[in-house]
C-alpha cells in the first residue's frame, strides 16, 4: 500500500495580513517540493470539505457560528491578535478538517497505508470555543474523535512534535476517555502550556504526557524526551490509530523559535512513530502539517517527514 497525499487548492485561500507568517507559500512550497520525481510514488487525494457537524465533535456550536457569520467579504477580521479571517478561510479551514477525515477514511479502509495532510490553516491551538495561534478548527484532534466515533478505534494517540505545545488539543484530549496527548515543545514559549506536571490519565478522562524543551535543545535532547519520556506511555496506550501534528518550526532555522532540530530529527521522529504504528495498529498512521515557517526549509523538512512515512 501506499503513502497519501491529501490537499486542495481552497487551502491557499486562506489569507492573513500581509507579513503574517502562516501564509499561502507555506503550501506552495510543500507542494513545489513534492512534485518532484523523488515522490511520484505518492497518491495525491484532493481533500473534501468537512461538514460543520463533524466540527462539532470538538468546538460548541457558538464559537463555529461566529467564524461563519464573521467571514468578511473583503479584507481581514481579527478573531485574536495573531489569528485572522479573510474571504477564503473557511473554506481552506474545512478543506483541513476534510482532509484529515478523508485520510483517516482511506487509512482506515485499507486503501493507504498512512497518509500527510498538506494544509492550513493549522489546529492544535484551537480550542472548543475559542480560534487561537493561527488556528481555527482543531484538525487533528477533530480527527481523533472522528476515528472513535466512525471508525470505532478505542484508543486514538496524538503525537505532536511542533515547537508550541498544543494547548486546545490537550484541552479535548484531557476530557475524553481513549485519547493520548503527547507533545514535545519550548518552554517557557507560547502559548505557555504544556508543563511536565500537567495532569495525566489517572486523573482525566484520556492520558497527557508532556516532554517541554528548554530553548537551544538540539536532536539529542528532543530524541532522549521521545526515548525515555514519550514512547515508553505511548507503547503501554496500545494505540488502536496514532495522528501526528506535524510542526517544522523547531527547525535550527525556523524564524518563530529557538530549538535546534534537522531534518535528520524530523525523519527519525516520524520513523520510530511509523514503527509503534506497525506494532499496535496495522500501521495505521495520519499526519497533519501544523507550524514550520522558513520557506527557504519547510518543503526539505516536510520532505524527509513523508520519505519516512513512505519508509
Amino acid at each position: 500500500m501506499s503513502t497519501g497525499l491529501f490537499y486542495h487548492a481552497d487551502c491557499l485561500g486562506h489569507h492573513p495580513p500581509e507579513g503574517h507568517p502562516e501564509a499561502s507559500d507555506r503550501l506552495s512550497v510543500i507542494m513545489d517540493r513534492l512534485a518532484r520525481p523523488d515522490f511520484n510514488a505518492l497518491r495525491m487525494i484532493t481533500a473534501g470539505a468537512a461538514d460543520l457537524d463533524v466540527l462539532s465533535l470538538v468546538h460548541t456550536e457558538g464559537y463555529i457560528r461566529s467564524v461563519v457569520d464573521h467571514i468578511p467579504q473583503s479584507g481581514h477580521y481579527g478573531l485574536d491578535g495573531d489569528t485572522f479571517l479573510s474571504p477564503g478561510s473557511l473554506d481552506a479551514a474545512l478543506k483541513g478538517v476534510g482532509a484529515t477525515c478523508g485520510a483517516i477514511d482511506h487509512v482506515m479502509s485499507g486503501q493507504l497505508a498512512n497518509a500527510f495532510c498538506a494544509i492550513r490553516p493549522p489546529g492544535h491551538h484551537a480550542e472548543p470555543d475559542q480560534a487561537m495561534g493561527f488556528c481555527l478548527f482543531n484538525n487533528v484532534v477533530i480527527g481523533a474523535l472522528y476515528a472513535q466515533k466512525r471508525h470505532f478505534c478505542d484508543r486514538v494517540a496524538i503525537i505532536d512534535f511542533d515547537v508550541h505545545h498544543g494547548n486546545g488539543t490537550q484541552t479535548v484530549a484531557a476530557q475524553h476517555k481513549g485519547l493520548f496527548y503527547a507533545s514535545t515543545h519550548q518552554s517557557p514559549f507560547y502559548p505557555g502550556t504544556g508543563h511536565i506536571d500537567d495532569p495525566d490519565g489517572i486523573k482525566t478522562s484520556g492520558m497527557i504526557i508532556n516532554a517541554p524543551l528548554a530553548a537551544g535543545s538540539d536532536g539529542r535532547v528532543f530524541r532522549r524526551a521521545y526515548q525515555e519520556r514519550i514512547f515508553p506511555a505511548l507503547e503501554e496506550f496500545d494505540p488502536d490509530f496514532i495522528l501526528i501534528s506535524a510542526g517544522f518550526d523547531g527547525h535550527a532555522r525556523d524564524p518563530l523559535a529557538d530549538l535546534n532540530l534537522s531534518d535528520d530529527d524530523f525523519f527519525w521522529i516520524t520513523s520510530e512513530i511509523k514503527k509503534v504504528a506497525e506494532k499496535h495498529c496495522n500501521g495505521r498512521l495520519v499526519s497533519c502539517l501544523e507550524g514550520g515557517y522558513n520557506l527557504n526549509i519547510l518543503g526539505e523538512n516536510v520532505a524527509s517527514h513523508i520519505s519516512a512515512l513512505m519508509g
